[in-house]
């Protein structure tokens, strides 16, 4: 029996089974094309042997691991740059494992633990990802500026001992390498397009920072209600925040004409806000200005500023239009300060007892502060999911601080879409879909909307409008990885794309119970029975007591219109060894 010491590449194609349902001759098209053009002659480049093609998937060896590696990470950013131009639902993406050790000679074919290893890190790899072993990483550390993540040791199946395992993705937020190149090469829209960079705390308090994300994040909603205008999402844009950017960066990364960028210096009852509008590819200063106010003006100089970027982008807005955000006259700022407050903590932890704090404490400073209404009414909504409350209480608690919200801004966008989640996640479906479609009707160009609507109409059983919806969120919100996680796993669970859901939970650390249990469904619905029970026996071990899945599972149907959707749901935790 020969052996050799080798590095083993594994690769196999992302959702592979459902772009072959889709379009089975396209997709094999497709794949033999990116095959010829830029994966197979990368190998060839890096001296890589391919030994067989299994499928979708393919074994690879090297008799160098810097070939390997530099191999691997030059295919994935290729393949990425070559997707910018291929509709989401068409891509072709590859999970990539490399291994180093020792492989059985079988003729052409190469086996044993050295493959094997390989084979369980490309499973483990994310969409557009590359893992590798530690002996891999050991061998490459010193010799490529490639950026790792380590995930430390890791239990493989089949191999007796744990393994240590490091990625190449996004690490900490950041974008890969590959992402980036695709990013900079995003289309403009045919509207002006802004993007609002999160404006400095210059007030030398960290504590004031949820006081200037709340200005940004404001000046934001205020744009998209414009629909003129073409306006990136607060989770793309809050991606530059602390950095020294340059603003045709920025405009390259977003896909944007103009930059909007400022800062707030708060002290005392006083406030000094400037902010400036520039034009991306050239740097142009359109317009600036400094505000120094009383913090009872603050929303008369948000105004201002909006008011100003709007007229500053060229020919595109009649001055008519700007009655719009005049609208706010008389608001409490202490309950304001409470929202932003409570937003910031929501923000970090949604159901966190100091976001409900914050809103109760708004509502005391202001009873009729609709906003406060709203996000309470979400939060205690998000508690009979959570577990966190007696759920026929949290109901009541849900279904009248919305009455209190929509008596109070009947016609707010934001305040609509945020009850109409809270409606959804109380059960309560018919109220739900009107303040949704209400919400839409007034602004479909704001994020926030936008993203509620994708999760509310897809429990509500129109799927295909909430993948559209989705899909309008994914280019206004370019840079955000995780942000909208939970709804994408969910609006892809119900539309049966089972392997796009777990693209989408991949490698997510905000896992809290109930999501252990849908986890366990979607991993058994794709088939990979061993990462379903591995969160079923999560969800067990960390259910707080008194809490089952029957009780999930009573919450989690109550917000399906649909009894197919029902059953899906039903079906997928039996699947996964569930009792139910």
């Amino acid at each position: 029996m020969k052996r050799r010491l080798a590095a083993i590449m594994a690769t196999d194609v992302v959702g592979y089974s459902r772009l072959i349902r889709t379009d089975e001759e396209g997709t094999l098209a497709a794949l033999k094309a990116l095959r010829a053009d830029l994966i197979d002659p990368k190998i060839a480049e890096h001296r890589g042997r391919i030994v067989k093609l299994m499928g979708d998937g393919m074994l690879v060896e090297f008799a160098s691991v810097v070939d390997a590696v530099q191999a691997a990470v030059q295919t994935q950013q290729a393949v990425s740059v070559h997707n910018a131009d291929v509709p989401p639902d068409r891509r072709i993406e590859l999970r990539i494992g490399i291994n180093l050790g020792d492989v059985v000679i079988d003729g052409e074919d190469i086996q044993g633990d050295g493959v094997n290893v390989a084979a369980r890190l490309e499973a483990m790899a994310e969409p557009g990802g590359i893992c590798i072993s530690g002996t891999v990483y050991e061998q490459v550390r010193d010799r490529m500026e490639v950026p790792f993540e380590d995930l430390g040791d890791q239990e493989i199946k089949n191999i007796d001992r744990p393994v240590r395992v490091w990625r190449w993705f996004a690490v900490d937020g950041a974008v890969p390498a590959g992402q980036v190149e695709m990013m900079e090469s995003l289309p403009l829209s045919e509207k002006p397009s802004i993007a609002v960079l999160p404006f400095d705390n210059m007030s030398g308090d960290p504590e004031q920072e949820y006081f200037s994300d709340g200005i940004t994040e404001d000046i934001i909603t205020e744009l998209s209600r414009f629909h003129s205008l073409f306006v990136i999402a607060r989770n793309s844009s809050f991606t530059f925040k602390g950095e020294a950017v340059n603003v045709s960066e920025v405009g390259r990364k977003l896909g944007v004409q103009y930059v909007v960028e400022g800062s707030v210096r708060k002290a005392g009852n006083r406030v000094r806000i400037t902010a400036q509008l520039v034009e991306a590819a050239t740097g142009n200063h359109l317009w600036a200005e400094r505000y120094d106010r009383d913090l009872d003006d603050i929303f008369a100089v948000q105004d201002e500023v909006v008011r100003e970027i709007a007229t500053a982008v060229p020919g595109q807005l009649e001055v008519a239009a700007l009655s719009l955000v005049q609208r706010r006259s008389g608001q409490n700022i202490t309950a304001y300060e409470y929202v932003l407050r409570g937003e910031h903590f929501r923000n970090h932890d949604w159901g966190s007892v100091e976001s409900r704090q914050m809103f109760e404490a708004a509502i005391e400073a202001d009873p009729q502060c609709a906003k406060a209404y709203a996000h309470l009414s979400n939060w205690h909504a998000y508690s009979i999911l959570a577990h966190c409350a007696p759920a026929d209480e949290a109901r009541e608690l849900t279904n009248s601080l919305a009455k209190k919200a929509l008596n109070l801004e009947p016609n707010n966008p934001s305040t609509l879409a945020v009850v109409a989640e809270a409606y959804l996640m109380a059960g309560f479906l018919k109220p739900s879909r009107k303040c949704m479609e209400k919400a839409i009707k007034l602004n479909p160009n704001d994020y926030l909307v936008m993203i509620f609507a994708a999760d509310v109409l897809a429990w509500l059983g129109d799927v295909d409008e909430a993948l559209r919806c989705r899909e309008w969120c994914l280019r206004h919100d370019p840079l955000s990885i995780d942000a909208s996680t939970e709804i994408d796993l969910e609006v892809f669970y119900l539309a049966e794309r089972y392997d796009d859901a777990i693209n989408a939970i991949t490698g997510w650390q905000n896992t809290s119970v109930h999501l252990l249990a849908e986890f366990a469904a979607t991993y058994a619905q794709a088939g990979r029975t061993d990462q379903a029970v591995a969160m079923r026996e999560q969800f067990e071990s960390r259910a707080p007591d008194g809490y089952t899945i029957k009780d999930h599972v009573d919450g989690q149907l109550r917000m399906c219109a649909l009894q197919k959707h029902r059953d899906l749901w039903l079906e997928g935790y039996r699947k996964a060894g569930f009792d139910v």
